[in-house]
């Protein structure tokens, strides 16, 4: 190899604070670049993209076709069918008047089928949401002893987890509900689904008093508690079906004809019940994004759903929502599955599906007086089976063991504990995994591959040969204050391990006198990763090795130079590629030139 001849590492030129200030914050948090079809418009055709922006109908309207209006029809239609029993019972759920599952699939889904993104999207109540809320608000207000105030507490957690979206929309703070994992998911969502089929037992067993309690205990200290209370009407519900509704005379009862009513006076902003509330907004909140499956679906039909624009409707669909008798909605999946499967073209299907339920709170709302709760706990416990996805379960622990402990984990904290424990317990080791990765980034020891000039892991290519006189380590992460001390260490006993092992093969003829570090994945370092390398730096000093470095990314190299550390260590073992460094250090070896001179850049390798 012709030293000479390769290439120089560059030094990215200096750029202002504030331009570089302002590059990271647009690739932090616009990293879609949302203002490029603004650019170089005029006024009014920019107020048209705005308002196309934020009201996506404004996009898809005047391309609406008689085609696309028969096929949202029989999907709208499809999926109010499901919407009516099912908001009713995820009422129940959340211990709050049934016709308030009605008003939910009113007025969120209208303010959607404008705001939302998604062609596929159903709106709707959500079993976990509902189930959660019940459970948060209850541990504060006794919704059999204040139900009123219980209620108002549920407009008032619905207005605060809309503004929360509202705002990690606005602020491009999505990156939050990133840290619900989909292993956190599919754990978080079989625990929730579990808890709702055991809290159905009250409906099933006719019981009266029942735990506001969610683990599994509790369920079953209720249950088996009260035995004589069972109604034993249910063992003959086959043969005698009409007579069983009419023994029991548990029944959802008057749901009030007409339209949502004004809730927005209704709100609580007074202590101490807003802090239940604003913590109950956020954590709902939340879980209904992450639990929204529109993305998915829009995959299937290869189009782009902004996930910022997504929460911004879902924010002002459930602001409006608290103002108007709704309590907290979200994109489940049943409803949107039912929806997709419908042939949906457009949200219009939701505003058929709001009319449809309309036209039901203005004149069919007296036919459901007899329905019995035993019919809603059933449609919740069918429901709720589809979410329990042991199959991802099993996935999981094929692929990734970690994985799947983030999935138990979550599920045990919610069946065991509450909802509130398994989303922490969800979100915990799932940030612990993230840190795990920070703090300890892999390394791995590189040789080269027979007949080529490409260098990989010695552990995956078990034939990859070691080059003599040189290790080769491969750092796997950014190197910062979490990591420098495990990556010193753990690179010395590297360097212990090769010299053991030319020791073994009895090569006495070459000792270890190089090491390369390839710091192609790398992205980033701080001040505490440059004392480490300074410090390895000067061990190696102490035991006759040289330092080299491959690639350092831009914001590396940037940093090691006003470091000094480029010139501690010169500038001609810095190289681009792996076999670049390792031609330039058999070169040395082969000549025996010395390896600590300082000035070799002079008349080096010119990089």
């Amino acid at each position: 190899m012709n030293v000479e001849s390769v290439q120089r590492v560059s030094i990215p030129p200096p750029q202002p604070f504030f331009m570089s200030l302002k590059y990271n914050l647009k690739e932090t948090f616009f990293p879609d670049d949302p203002f490029k079809h603004f650019n170089n418009q005029t006024p009014l055709k920019r107020l048209l993209l705005t308002l196309q922006y934020f009201f996506p109908i404004f996009q898809w309207a005047p391309h609406y076709t008689f085609n696309f209006l028969k096929s949202d029809i029989i999907s709208g239609i499809t999926i109010a069918t499901l919407a009516i029993p099912q908001g009713i019972s995820y009422a129940k759920l959340a211990n709050l008047p049934p016709i308030l599952g009605l008003y939910s699939s009113f007025i969120p889904p209208m303010v959607y089928a404008m705001m939302g993104s998604s062609k596929d999207l159903a709106v709707g109540t959500m079993a976990v949401g509902s189930l959660l809320m019940a459970s948060m608000l209850a541990s504060v207000v006794n919704p059999n002893q204040n139900p009123k105030l219980f209620l108002h507490l549920a407009f008032t957690a619905t207005f605060f987890a809309g503004l929360f979206q509202a705002l990690f929309g606005l602020f491009r703070l999505g990156l939050i509900v990133d840290f619900l994992s989909h292993a956190a998911i599919v754990g978080f969502m079989g625990g929730a689904a579990t808890v709702v089929c055991l809290q159905q037992l009250k409906s099933i067993l006719g019981l009266q008093h029942f735990t506001h309690h969610s683990d599994i205990l509790s369920v079953m200290r209720s249950v088996f508690t009260q035995t004589h209370e069972w109604r034993w009407e249910s063992a003959i519900l086959g043969c005698c079906f009409i007579l069983f509704l009419m023994a029991t005379r548990y029944f959802i009862g008057e749901l009030k004809k007409g339209l949502n009513p004004p809730s927005i006076r209704d709100l609580v902003f007074v202590s101490p019940y807003m802090t239940t509330a604003i913590k109950t907004g956020l954590i709902t909140g939340i879980i209904g994004l992450a639990a929204t499956v529109g993305r998915s679906f829009a995959i299937f039909k290869n189009y782009h759903i902004d996930g910022n624009k997504e929460m911004i409707a879902f924010g002002t669909m459930n602001i409006v929502g608290s103002f108007t008798s709704c309590y907290i909605t979200s994109g489940p999946f049943s409803r949107t599955a039912v929806n997709y499967n419908a042939g949906c073209k457009t949200a219009a299907s939701n505003i058929v599906m709001a009319v449809a339920v309309m036209l039901t709170l203005l004149f069919l709302t007296p036919l459901f007086y007899y329905t019995p709760l035993v019919v809603l706990a059933s449609i919740l416990v069918s429901a709720m089976l589809g979410l329990i996805d042991y199959e991802a379960a099993i996935h999981l622990w094929k692929i990734d063991k970690f994985d799947f402990l983030v999935c138990i984990s979550s599920y045990i904290g919610v069946v065991f504990g509450s909802i509130e424990i398994g989303l922490v317990i969800a979100v915990g080791i799932s940030v612990l995994r993230v840190l795990l990765f920070v703090a300890r980034p892999k390394t791995f020891v590189q040789g080269n591959i027979p007949n080529s000039g490409v260098y990989r892991n010695v552990e995956q290519y078990p034939n990859a040969n070691h080059i003599p006189g040189i290790l080769i380590l491969e750092i796997g992460a950014p190197i910062y204050f979490a990591n420098a001390s495990y990556l010193r260490e753990r690179i010395t006993r590297w360097i212990n391990e090769e010299e053991d092992r030319i020791k073994a093969i009895g090569n006495s003829n070459t000792n270890l006198q190089y090491v390369i570090m390839d710091m192609t994945a790398v992205a980033n370092i701080d001040t505490s990763g440059i004392s480490m390398l300074e410090e390895l730096n000067n061990i190696f000093g102490r035991r006759g090795l040289q330092l080299v470095l491959v690639n350092p990314r831009s914001e590396v190299m940037k940093k090691l130079n006003k470091a000094k550390f480029l010139d501690e260590i010169g500038h001609s073992w810095i190289y681009l590629t792996v076999e670049e460094a390792v031609g330039a250090c058999n070169f040395f070896l082969d000549t025996c030139k010395p390896i600590h001179t300082k000035d070799e850049s002079e008349g080096g390798s010119n990089v």
